[in-house]
């Protein structure tokens, strides 16, 4: 089982499609593919008449292939995976961490997909999707995708922590290209088992996972921020980014929210600069999880801001809560 993410940002357990459920997602795109060919074919032959033997062969290489090669990349380009047959099937194609695939991913599935599947009728598809560990064909594998299956009942529906709210924003002008696609898997996949390992270990792990995103991005985690939000807040702000290149800069599930004004972390301190707030001091967990403990502690300041101060109201906003 592969534990991803999607490039929407939407947080869920999307797990590898078997050969029978691509293979019938093939066939009905094949199916589709090739009555668009007939039809194009049989309209473009009676407009073609008149020419000359030649131009009517070099009019049938350029149907086909853009019909059976153009038209498949396009759709899986525009609809970022999701092809009729892979739609009817709930499947969808992602680069290997969860990601939306891009045109580069998509011409490279469809040229292998012409040997792989129209030349050799599927066999070699068949073969390789069987040999390959998460049933992937040539194509996915030189284009670095993976077909995964989009519909997953909610009760199988892992629980990935939210950062912090006082965390939220405070990394939207780092460079995160640099941060390889499997090491932000291996950040998710720790977030979502973080409550079934034992403290010492997944503690050592989140310290080992803070330490390579710093090295990627080379900006340390906050002073007195707990390695794991500080993996939750990179995660997070990597996914509003990602929502906003799928959405066109539009709001989406999971983006990032701004600190409300009068919340500790409102302010413009530096990204990866000196300690999140002056004097904070650790208290118990505010929200719980699922398992029923708190990801994450949410720091306290000693004196309280001046504007819960003057509102009087319980909660200014620094505490942890996963959503409902």
């Amino acid at each position: 089982m592969n534990e991803l993410v999607t490039g929407e940002a939407v947080a869920l357990e999307l797990r590898p499609a078997r050969l029978p459920s691509r293979a019938l997602a093939v066939l009905i795109d094949l199916a589709v593919a090739m009555l668009a060919y007939i039809v194009v074919s049989v309209g473009l032959l009676v407009a073609t008449a008149s020419l000359d033997e030649a131009a009517q062969i070099a009019v049938s290489i350029a149907t086909f292939l853009l019909v059976l090669v153009g038209a498949p990349i396009a759709v899986e380009t525009l609809s970022h995976g999701r092809s009729l047959g892979k739609l009817a099937c709930g499947l969808r194609v992602v680069r290997d961490d969860g990601g939306p695939i891009r045109f580069r991913h998509a011409l490279v599935r469809g040229a292998l997909g012409v040997v792989e599947i129209l030349l050799t009728f599927g066999v070699v598809a068949c073969i390789a999707s069987l040999v390959s560990a998460r049933g992937r064909r040539l194509g996915d594998v030189f284009a670095g995708t993976l077909v995964v299956r989009e519909r997953v009942p909610a009760g199988q529906v892992g629980f990935v922590p939210p950062p912090p709210p006082w965390l939220a924003g405070r990394f939207s002008g780092l460079d995160l290209s640099a941060v390889p696609d499997g090491l932000w898997l291996a950040v998710r996949q720790y977030l979502t088992r973080m409550h079934q390992l034992d403290p010492q270990v997944g503690r050592s792990m989140a310290e080992r996972l803070s330490a390579d995103l710093t090295a990627h991005t080379g900006v340390p985690a906050p002073q007195g921020v707990p390695p794991a939000a500080f993996l939750a807040t990179m995660l997070q702000e990597r996914q509003a980014r990602e929502a906003r290149r799928a959405y066109g800069g539009g709001v989406a599930a999971g983006a990032a929210v701004s600190p409300t004004a009068g919340s500790p972390g409102a302010g413009s301190a530096p990204v990866g600069g000196g300690p999140v707030s002056e004097g904070l001091a650790h208290e118990g967990p505010v929200g719980k999880g699922p398992s029923g403990e708190a990801p994450f502690a949410a720091p306290r300041p000693v004196e309280a801001p001046p504007a819960a101060a003057e509102s009087g109201s319980e909660g200014s906003g620094t505490g942890f809560v996963p959503p409902a």
